[in-house]
């Protein structure tokens, strides 16, 4: 679905700011490995929510010593995350509506 990568990424920064690895990382371990965000798709997508003005950057020494590109959300990524939210909610109820209705006669 699109838009799906945006809300996974501004939901992981809704905890705090992090860098990308870490999000990748939180995002795997909390679907217990059913999502996995590779690189190429991760960095673009954190570019575009840049360009949006919805995540900014900083550069920032990590826990781990090395510098990295630290994200977080701006307060216009907040109230992105709410409305993306909202709908994604909304689709995922009617998708378990539809998938566990039962027949009613004949659809055709």
């Amino acid at each position: 679905m699109r838009g799906t990568l945006d809300i996974l990424i501004l939901r992981t920064l809704a905890w705090g700011p992090t860098h990308g690895y870490a999000i990748s990382r939180w995002i795997r371990e909390t679907t217990k490995d059913e999502l996995q965000i590779e690189e190429g798709a991760l960095y673009p997508a954190l570019r575009r929510l840049e360009a949006r003005e919805v995540v900014e950057s900083s550069w920032q020494v990590t826990e781990t010593g090395r510098e990295a590109k630290v994200y977080q959300l701006t307060p216009a990524g907040r109230r992105q995350l709410e409305r993306d939210l909202a709908g994604w909610k909304r689709y995922v109820q009617a998708m378990s509506r539809v998938i566990d209705a039962r027949p009613r006669g004949a659809v055709a």
